[in-house]
């Protein structure tokens, strides 16, 4: 499983209506936390955002994807919206 499939499976937890990830690795060639994980963005729609502010939604993913945090993924750039904010 790629580490995008792994990513996708974890958020399932949160019951996204839409998830977009972005593999941004080879932007970072070189940089030395390259070598130790991905460069990824996300764009994430649930409505499990609704009423929380930006921190809680972060910590909500950082929570679903766990371990992966400090192994495959080096970077996430995040974008979690409600589905309302959803345009």
């Amino acid at each position: 499983m790629s580490t995008i499939e792994a990513m996708r499976a974890k958020l399932a937890a949160l019951e996204p209506l839409r998830v977009d990830i972005a593999d941004d690795s080879a932007k970072h060639a070189g940089h030395a936390g390259a070598r130790e994980g991905g460069h990824f963005r996300l764009l994430i729609v649930s409505p499990r955002f609704a009423g929380c502010a930006t921190m809680q939604r972060h910590r909500l993913i950082y929570e679903a994807l766990g371990p992966m945090m400090r192994g495959e993924i080096h970077a996430l750039s995040i974008k979690a919206l409600a589905p309302e904010e959803n345009e």
